[in-house]
């Protein structure tokens, strides 16, 4: 009798075991990152295009380099890298475990098509600048390079884009532009036409890096969201933020405006991955 009790209450124990058994499985099934047997990258199931930012995810505590580059991952697995508009066609993205196991995953970037804008009517000055001129933009330049050396540890990349302003699509990134009947580099930004004094906001939280005057984008903001991820605001009529600043989602920054080199009011919405320039109109709602 006392064997039979026994065996009941080992069967009893067993029996309660076996859910946290089957929910620890399950755990490890919807969180693949902690599934040591699991793939060590996790990215969009879509190929990346030129002019791309890409998120993706991998185990915490690894490793990941893009074609041979330490690309910066969060503590929780996630991380960022882009795609410039001459990038491709394949690149190779490597990740580390911390138990030393190593994942490659070779990604096809797909080639787009650019448009060709041609813009008259710009000041000369705008167009070919003096030396004086060109020493303020170098100095700018350099500046912006700096800047864009940036490697917060800020995640706020992740957490999705929304419209700075709405208005009409006047300049598309990658577009070869023709100024004043001259080739010139390609626009490595969107222009959405809306009139001077509309409001602009931040596409997503971040800290002011950069609130002043240049001479090419004139009233200019840069916002840091980590990781190399920076957004720039160009031509505005004002800027309402300070250097340092942390904003939410969607706070105001400025109005856009004409300043810098413009045929006219429009906001210039730029995105970085340190020193690529990317595309950010597939990034915003439709």
């Amino acid at each position: 009798m006392n064997r039979l009790l026994h065996r009941r209450h080992a069967l009893l124990a067993l029996a309660g075991l076996l859910p946290a058994a089957c929910a620890e499985a399950q755990n490890q099934t919807q969180n693949p990152s902690q599934n040591a047997s699991a793939p060590l990258l996790d990215l969009p199931a879509q190929p990346p295009a030129q002019g791309a930012l890409v998120i993706g995810r991998t185990r915490p505590g690894s490793r990941v380099s893009l074609d041979g580059r330490a690309v910066s991952v969060a503590p929780d697995g996630r991380f960022a890298f882009g795609f410039g508009r001459e990038a491709g066609p394949e690149a190779a993205l490597t990740a580390t475990a911390p138990d030393g196991r190593t994942e490659t995953r070779r990604l096809s970037v797909a080639k787009r098509d650019w448009d060709i804008q041609r813009l008259n009517g710009l000041p000369p000055a705008m167009v070919s600048p003096d030396a004086k001129q060109l020493a303020r933009i170098n100095a700018e330049r350099a500046k912006l390079a700096e800047i864009r050396k940036l490697d917060s540890p800020l995640t706020f990349f992740a957490e999705g884009f929304d419209w700075p302003a709405r208005g009409r699509i006047s300049g598309v990134y990658g577009s070869q532009r023709i100024l004043n009947g001259e080739p010139r580099a390609p626009h490595l930004g969107l222009d959405v036409a809306v009139p001077t004094g509309t409001p602009c906001h931040t596409m997503g939280p971040g800290r002011v890096v950069l609130a002043e005057d240049l001479y090419f984008t004139g009233h200019t903001v840069l916002i840091d969201h980590g990781h190399g991820v920076v957004s720039l605001y160009a031509h505005l009529s004002a800027i309402d933020v300070r250097v340092g600043q942390m904003l939410p989602r969607g706070e105001r920054l400025g109005a856009t405006g004409a300043t810098g080199r413009v045929t006219g009011p429009h906001l210039h919405l730029g995105l970085n991955w340190f020193a690529t320039a990317l595309d950010p109109q597939p990034l915003l709602p439709g």
